[in-house]
């Protein structure tokens, strides 16, 4: 069984920054796919960025509305996940989910907020 926990969610000015953490238990997180989702009340859940394993890092997509602001990226040793969040957007504000993929069995975080105000 894995636990996917996520942090490093708060309250950031527009044009601001963070970095989101989602560490992993009970695996050596060597998950097929870990992705970010993300979701405001009343709205279906939607794909912020994904990463597949692969022996060169692995390929990354992005929605629209993220590229070239937020990065992904994982660290196998230290069993993680990450999302690089630049110039945040009010747009931006919402609950983020990690998600992991291992074959056929999808975990998912509990979330984290991300509200992005003046």
């Amino acid at each position: 069984q894995v636990q996917l926990v996520e942090s490093g969610g708060g309250l950031v000015q527009p044009g601001g920054s963070l970095r989101l953490s989602c560490a992993a238990s009970g695996s050596n997180f060597r998950a097929d796919i870990v992705a970010w989702y993300r979701q405001v009340a009343g709205k279906q859940r939607e794909l912020v960025a994904a990463l597949s394993s692969g022996t060169s890092g692995g390929t990354s997509n992005y929605a629209d509305s993220v590229k070239g602001r937020f990065t992904i990226s994982r660290d196998n040793a230290q069993n993680t996940v990450y999302l690089q969040m630049n110039n945040l957007k009010p747009e931006d504000t919402a609950v983020y989910y990690c998600k992991a993929v291992f074959g056929f069995t999808t975990y998912w975080g509990q979330g984290t907020q991300v509200t992005v105000s003046s």
